[in-house]
């Protein structure tokens, strides 16, 4: 088995490196508060639900211009796109090395912004839209001009997304909705919301869910409330849809087979997701290193001591095992159907996941009293990466996904 990366990759790296020092650098260190001990609270607006400032998400935006302009931000997507047709094997190191380079503008972990850009809704309109959704929806999805939120998960229901609450009823020559979604990531700024509602079938049933385009400025579609969480800003909103009309052209993919849409967004997400883990886990494990080579205790480099050479060597040997899974499951998903390698990518996610937060804890404890400050990056790293053991499949799906296969019970 060959362990090499691709062989275009190296020099790909090296140019984006060129670039991030070129282009974006300068305009980090124009902008420092989002980026030093003030970060949270520079880019968070208090007064207002504790949503991202309109100044910081400006600044994001500003980057993917840049990015966009240079030929970066589409990497991933396909020529068609504007794209330069990047396999998931690409986008995993890709996505591995900016993570590795740690906090800054070129890839922040607030709304997975990178001057790569991740597309899951450009994929999913790509497979499931009709040709006037494309025409519509994908240029603007990559530029901003539209923007989707993604609303699955309920107040009563998260991984059990088929007993989903949320109804839509046919009327006329449309649908009414109501119901009411958690954790609608992005919707504070978003044109529109992926609402995914049961139009038949009994609770617990995977056929009879809907994905619904609901423009955000609908006449009962209501946001309440933001959740303030572990890691801020927040763009986690309550929603609530009372009597939402829309009309059939709002339908994404087919009726009654919605989670097929929802399957493609986070088989697409997690891979990167796992990817960015990786990453992160290397900077934690490559700072702790370096300060317990600087530090000097009771004399001696800190780095000596076996209570800290040791869990950093476990956590690096982790780090290379994940590596090569992760590697491992781009390349299967590139050659195969999303879902038939989905085992392969739940291993990948669940294990980069708990690897990052280990490490970053690691690190914290290495470095003491400054590790825990916000003064260094860990627990920045350490409070965004913890939800990704919840977000997309909470880890004990993600087994339970590996256990249907391994067991071969359950659908594929």
């Amino acid at each position: 088995m060959d362990f090499s990366l691709p062989e275009h990759l190296p020099s790909l790296l090296a140019e984006m490196d060129e670039f991030i020092e070129r282009e974006i650098k300068p305009l980090e260190r124009e902008n420092i508060q989002y980026f030093d001990h003030r970060r949270e609270n520079a880019r968070t607006d208090w007064d207002s639900g504790g949503i991202p400032r309109r100044e910081w998400e400006d600044l994001l935006g500003e980057m993917r211009r840049r990015a966009d302009k240079a030929g970066w931000l589409r990497y991933g997507l396909p020529s068609q796109f504007g794209g330069r047709d990047g396999s998931n094997i690409d986008m995993a190191v890709i996505r591995e090395h900016l993570a590795h380079k740690g906090l800054g503008l070129h890839n922040d972990l607030q709304d997975e912004s990178s001057i790569v850009g991740n597309f899951p809704q450009v994929i999913m309109m790509d497979r499931f839209g009709t040709e006037t959704q494309k025409q519509e929806w994908t240029e603007a999805l990559i530029t901003g001009e539209r923007s989707m939120a993604f609303g699955l998960t309920e107040p009563n229901h998260g991984s059990d997304a088929t007993w989903l609450e949320t109804t839509a009823v046919r009327d006329g020559d449309g649908w009414v909705i109501n119901g009411a979604k958690r954790f609608n990531t992005g919707v504070h700024r978003a044109t529109h919301d992926l609402v995914f509602a049961r139009t038949s079938g009994e609770p617990g049933q995977a056929r009879g869910i809907t994905a619904f385009l609901v423009p955000c400025d609908s006449p009962g579609f209501h946001i309440p409330y933001y959740w303030w969480t572990f890691n801020m800003p927040t763009d986690h909103a309550e929603v609530e849809l009372k009597d939402v009309r829309v009309p059939d052209d709002a339908i994404l993919g087919e009726v009654d087979r919605g989670l097929e849409v929802g399957q493609t967004f986070l088989h697409e997400n997690r891979i990167r997701q796992a990817a960015s883990s990786l990453g992160a886990a290397q900077y934690c494990i490559d700072r702790a290193v370096a300060y317990a080579g600087e530090r000097v205790v009771f004399g001696k480099p800190l780095a000596v001591n076996q209570a800290v050479q040791w869990p950093l060597v476990e956590l690096q040997t982790e780090a290379q095992m994940v590596r090569l899974l992760v590697y491992y499951a781009a390349t299967q998903l590139d050659a195969n159907h999303h879902m038939e390698v989905s085992d392969k990518v739940s291993m990948a996610n669940y294990r980069a996941n708990r690897l990052v937060c280990n490490a970053a804890d690691r690190a914290m404890q290495v470095l003491g009293g400054i590790g825990y400050s916000r003064h260094e990056q860990l627990e920045h790293i350490y409070r965004h990466h913890r939800r990704y053991r919840i977000t997309e499949g909470a880890e004990e799906i993600q087994i339970r996904r590996v256990a249907q296969r391994l067991f071969k019970f359950g659908k594929r």
